[in-house]
């Protein structure tokens, strides 16, 4: 997992542009939004975008979202659960 926690904060920085910033800056789990990083809902919007297209996963429930988005680990986290509920059951 911490390869994909590495590749999520290099994407988060690129997408975000999070100038100045290193993966090295970013704590596994230090919180995104509010008192962490300082994120806010546009760049929700944007980690949606990043997750749908780089790891297919869709995020349909705001309260879910809020959750996941936590830190970098949470949504490594989430992206891992959610392969392996894929690889368990794969479509028909």
């Amino acid at each position: 997992m911490d390869s994909l926690i590495l590749d999520l904060k290099k994407e988060l920085i690129e997408r975000l542009n999070l100038e100045g910033m290193t993966p090295d800056d970013i704590a596994d789990d230090m919180p995104l939004f509010g008192e962490g990083l300082g994120l806010d809902s546009i760049d929700a919007l944007e980690i949606i975008v990043l997750l749908d297209k780089n790891y297919q996963i869709k995020i349909t429930d705001p309260k879910e979202g809020r959750k996941i988005f936590h830190s970098v680990k949470t949504i490594a986290e989430y992206i891992t659960e959610q392969r392996a509920l894929a690889a368990a059951n794969p479509p028909a």
